[in-house]
């Protein structure tokens, strides 16, 4: 089977990738936007690195010519002056979806995140809930899984985390009481290989989040701990409401970077009704077992 990765040098797509030599009977298409990226890729046998863009459905198809199952991985949490949700999560997404009809792929798995909804008030949960309904009506054979924050090497949680661990003094939003569920970048890339191989008949939405529902706070000093803390760090608080402020103002002003919807992703209660672990054949990594692979690579 030849699976085709859009933003294959985003860090799930890195640690895919990094693997495939895990997956002897699967050959990847790794799908980037420039030749820089292409050239940062792993080099495999099993990987072919292309540049791809998403002006439309036919030249995309063209561009991933030959694939069997298209993931879709790019996307954005954090908008630029020259990049918005609209066109970075719903319109490329539409694209993928006319690419998929058109290559006639077996599946397509689109990667989404816990808290999507296409009437949500926050404007990244509306498009990424926007790009799940693309999904859903394409009529093609598909599965989406919504993720919670994701910890392995190379993910921006990762490395926020450990940034606040290695600080005496560290401080966060709200004092980071707010609860999350860490999904080892691992298993996710467990469940979309699993997704590819099963090809669901129709459109499966799954939401797939970690096995310890933890503060923010907390993990910060399980990292600690496992830094060598002999004792619990004080967290400290940043104002929620200050920090939007801020937030609202800077990103006016530089026409994107970290806003108030940010701020109101990041501190949301990650809480799913159910942990889809038997459907996808995932079996968790412990929270530890995670922050001590992180740290292995640091």
């Amino acid at each position: 089977m030849r699976i085709a990765l859009t933003g294959a040098n985003s860090s799930v797509g890195m640690n895919l990738l990094n693997h495939a030599n895990q997956h002897g009977d699967l050959q990847f298409i790794a799908g980037v936007r420039s030749e820089k990226a292409r050239e940062s890729l792993p080099q495999s046998e099993q990987i072919e690195g292309r540049c791809i863009d998403y002006r439309d459905g036919a030249t995309l198809a063209k561009q991933l010519e030959g694939a069997d199952c298209v993931v879709h991985l790019a996307g954005i949490l954090i908008e630029s002056s020259t990049t918005k949700y609209q066109e970075a999560n719903v319109d490329a997404t539409r694209v993928v979806v006319e690419a998929a009809k058109i290559l006639g792929v077996r599946h397509l798995v689109f990667i989404s995140v816990v808290g999507a909804n296409a009437s949500s008030t926050n404007s990244y949960f509306r498009s990424k809930g926007q790009a799940e309904e693309l999904v859903a009506n394409s009529g093609l054979s598909a599965t989406i899984i919504r993720t919670p924050i994701l910890l392995g090497p190379g993910t921006a949680g990762a490395n926020a985390l450990i940034g606040s661990a290695k600080n005496s003094k560290p401080k966060a939003l709200g004092g980071g009481l707010y609860k999350m569920r860490p999904l080892d970048i691992d298993d996710l890339n467990t469940a979309i290989i699993n997704a590819c191989k099963r090809q669901a008949p129709a459109c499966a939405l799954y939401e797939l989040v970690g096995p310890t529902a933890i503060r923010y706070c907390d993990l910060i000093n399980m990292t600690a701990r496992a830094l060598g803390a002999s004792t619990d760090i004080e967290v400290g608080s940043i104002s929620i409401t200050v920090s939007k402020f801020i937030a609202k103002i800077s990103s006016t002003l530089r026409g994107g970077g970290f806003t108030p919807t940010v701020i109101e992703v990041i501190t949301q209660d990650e809480v799913v009704a159910h942990n889809a672990v038997e459907e996808l054949g995932v079996s968790l990594t412990p929270l530890t077992t995670t922050i001590e692979k992180i740290l292995e690579q640091q």
